[in-house]
């Protein structure tokens, strides 16, 4: 079985905490907030030429969706969700449409899980904090502070090679954790406590998968 047949939960990132584990110690983690991820749609191989489940993410207002997707809710009477996601699986026969996704069912306490983001965005910047590049001498006698160097050879080549390291945007873009260790899983509340930082920032959309390597333990069992 691939590692594309892994379903996931939609979520938003609350904040980061700390809880004390068994022994005593104190664990950092990152509070998740999982939405209602109820199964909007089902993708078959005749319609679409591929097989999938689509799950939807928090309630929204009418207003909010475009006239089609609001039709789409309609006719299947399911409350207007934010935002959609798709799930590649081979087998979508175990879930039915308008059923919401149980969080105890796909986590488990102890689990390795991916999560993915928006990463914070940290405007226009240079090499040193862009790219972790080295700085010249500081001293008072010294013209090369923190510009960023050669961008190339002369003659020869006579351009400048792509890819190289220069100032720019940084940050706000998709952005994967991975093997993040799954702390709690509180059904009740929906919510869910990670190990460590994720991506994004507060009440950023996070989409919550668990890992290759958690499947692939599973899967050979």
């Amino acid at each position: 079985m691939s590692a594309k047949n892994i379903i996931g939960l939609l979520g938003k990132k609350i904040g980061m905490t700390q809880i004390f584990d068994s022994e005593g110690l104190v664990v950092p983690v990152t509070a998740i907030a999982l939405g209602e991820n109820i199964v909007t749609e089902k993708m078959t191989k005749e319609t679409h030429g591929y097989t999938a489940v689509q799950v939807g993410g928090f309630p929204v207002k009418d207003k909010h969706v475009t006239k089609p997707v609001k039709g789409m809710f309609a006719k299947k009477q399911i409350q207007a969700l934010k935002p959609l996601k798709e799930f590649r699986l081979d087998d979508t026969s175990a879930y039915n449409v308008g059923e919401a996704l149980k969080p105890e069912e796909i986590f488990k306490e102890g689990m390795l899980i991916d999560v993915r983001g928006r990463s914070i965005g940290k405007g226009f910047q240079g090499t040193i904090k862009r790219y972790n590049h080295g700085r010249g001498p500081m001293a008072h006698g010294s013209k090369f502070h923190r510009s960023m160097g050669s961008i190339g050879a002369g003659t020869t080549p006579g351009r400048v090679y792509k890819g190289v390291h220069m100032p720019g945007d940084m940050g706000n873009e998709n952005v994967c954790a991975r093997k993040l260790t799954v702390v709690r899983v509180d059904a009740e509340k929906k919510l869910l406590l990670v190990r460590g930082g994720i991506p994004g920032s507060e009440g950023g959309l996070v989409v919550i998968s668990p890992s290759k390597t958690t499947w692939n333990a599973t899967t050979k069992k």
